[in-house]
C-alpha cells in the first residue's frame, strides 16, 4: 500500500476530507486525533496489515508520516 493510500485510510478513519492530511501533519494539532481514532487505527492496522500497535506505539506517533512508516 502506498503512502497516499495509507493517508487516505487515515482520512477515512478520522472522517476527514480527502487531501486534509499530509505526511507532515502533526497529529496533536488535529481535534480528530482522539481516543476513538486511536482505537480505530489500532483495529484497522491489525485488519489491513496484520500489525499490532501498543499504547506506547500510538503515543509515539507525532505525525501522519510516523503512522504511515509504522504501517
Amino acid at each position: 500500500m502506498s503512502t497516499k493510500e495509507k493517508i487516505e485510510l487515515l482520512e477515512e478513519i478520522m472522517d476527514l476530507e480527502p487531501g486534509d492530511l499530509t505526511p507532515e501533519t502533526v497529529l496533536s494539532d488535529l481535534d480528530e486525533w482522539d481516543s476513538m481514532t486511536k482505537l480505530s487505527l489500532a483495529a484497522e492496522a491489525h485488519k489491513e496489515f496484520g500489525k499490532t500497535f501498543s499504547v506506547e506505539d500510538i503515543k509515539g506517533f507525532l505525525t501522519v508520516k510516523d503512522i504511515c512508516d509504522a504501517l
